[in-house]
């Protein structure tokens, strides 16, 4: 199970990610779109060195190469942006230097026109936000996903993630599921990521 880290700082952040790593959290992504390369290189520097392999930078990328984290994430944008360049060099670059790459991708078209440059990508929001106030689909994923084609690439579910609907997530074609509201913005962090886990661990 992946777990996205709150966009903004929270109250015991640290040791909250620590004891999800300690309950078997395989990735844990760094998304802090407000900080700046200090802010996020002293928010790394807290992290156990022992956690970096399951790590995944979003952005400032040039620390997962001096820090020894060798996974990166492309969101939608930045992935687009990338592919609209003369030449694939930047995605052949990270992987010649052997990092694992993510993306990020909001239709079944978009995810099925990756090629396995992409480990994996989020397809979201699945569920109406926890974290994001009135953000949903315009369209019923469970019904788009039937269209899938690409099955070199993980698909994870992303968006209103928790224990009472990971059950039919998984069941309707998802690979895996990622959280984020129900660790960061509903209380016990730690017991909703274990429910939501042991749910998982039976398909």
């Amino acid at each position: 199970m992946i777990v996205i880290s709150n966009p903004i700082s929270v109250a015991n952040e640290i040791n909250i990610i620590h004891s999800l790593f300690e309950e078997g959290m395989i990735l844990f992504h760094i998304r802090k779109p407000s900080f700046g390369e200090y802010e996020i290189r002293q928010f790394l520097s807290q992290i156990n060195p022992h956690y970096r392999e399951r790590l995944v930078l979003h952005n400032y990328y040039d620390l997962a190469e001096e820090l020894g984290i060798n996974r990166i994430h492309f969101s939608e944008s930045k992935r687009k942006a990338t592919l609209m360049l003369p030449s694939r060099l930047t995605f052949d670059y990270y992987k010649t230097k052997g990092f694992y790459l993510s993306s990020s991708v909001h239709t079944i078209e978009d995810f099925n026109s990756l090629d396995d440059t992409f480990e994996y990508a989020f397809l979201s929001p699945i569920y109406p936000s926890i974290s994001k106030e009135n953000y949903t689909s315009k369209t019923d994923l469970f019904e788009e996903i039937k269209k899938r084609e690409n099955f070199r690439t993980q698909l994870i579910a992303l968006g209103g993630i928790e224990s009472k609907n990971v059950s039919q997530t998984l069941k309707n074609g998802f690979d895996n599921i990622a959280l984020l509201g129900t660790i960061w913005n509903q209380n016990n962090p730690i017991e909703n990521f274990k429910s939501c886990q042991k749910i998982a661990q039976s398909f």
